[in-house]
């Protein structure tokens, strides 16, 4: 249940780890924050906001340095290309995902309130300024099908239904990988639901149908 991806690129041997997304202020222009990130950091957080805003495809390298603030040869020094870059972007956003729901889910003791807590913290998402959705499921309707990146993405599913099959294992389910794959289904169609609705309230909907397949998949069956 701990899936980890570097977000680093494979020709440098050594690199500092990467700061959340949130280290820029979305909107910040370079010579505030960002200019006081190393540039690694700053065409991160740069690629951050433009490519959750706008799009991997449609935002060019240009438009990435400028934000950046940044010289082209820092770009090249850090990513072998874009493809490299959206890899990296990708990988960011999923470690601060795992971040972000491992804290929630640390405070509570049982699994089932640790796997609600997933659900809880999914409404906390969309309730904020800017949400346009899942950035992985955006990410792979336009990404080519040999994009380095995809592999961020299927590594985020798999990371994703291992956390729910583990939890609904230890939460008593008979059938913890079955559970988790429909569980999985119910969170991807609450990110949707979010955002073509503009309805943060998706969350809390799906967490009362995640509460009823759970206690259905671990209620012990009657006694004749």
């Amino acid at each position: 249940m701990n899936t980890k991806i570097s977000s680093a690129p494979a020709k440098s041997a050594s690199h500092s780890a990467v700061p959340p997304p949130a280290a820029l202020p979305v909107g910040a222009p370079a010579g505030e924050a960002a200019i006081r990130l190393p540039a690694r950091e700053r065409l991160l957080a740069a690629a951050h906001e433009l490519f959750y805003e706008h799009g991997v495809q449609s935002v060019g390298i240009e438009k990435v340095i400028e934000r950046a603030g940044v010289a082209k040869a820092s770009l090249y020094g850090n990513f072998r290309n874009k493809d490299d870059l959206v890899r990296a972007y990708l990988a960011a956003r999923h470690e601060s995902r795992q971040a972000r729901i491992h804290a929630k889910m640390s405070k509570h003791a049982k699994p089932r309130d640790k796997l609600l807590a997933v659900f809880d913290l999914m409404e906390e998402m969309f309730r904020e300024p800017g949400y346009r959705g899942c950035a992985f499921v955006r990410a792979s309707a336009e990404m080519p099908a040999d994009s380095s990146g995809r592999e961020v993405c299927d590594a985020v599913r798999q990371w994703t239904r291992d956390l729910f099959a583990g939890l609904a294992k230890e939460a008593g389910a008979v059938k913890p990988d079955q559970l988790a794959h429909q569980l999985q289904l119910l969170y991807d169609g609450a990110m949707v639901s979010a955002q073509m609705d503009h309805d943060p309230r998706a969350a809390g909907a799906a967490r009362a149908v995640a509460a009823q397949m759970l206690d259905a998949a671990c209620a012990k069956p009657k006694r004749r």
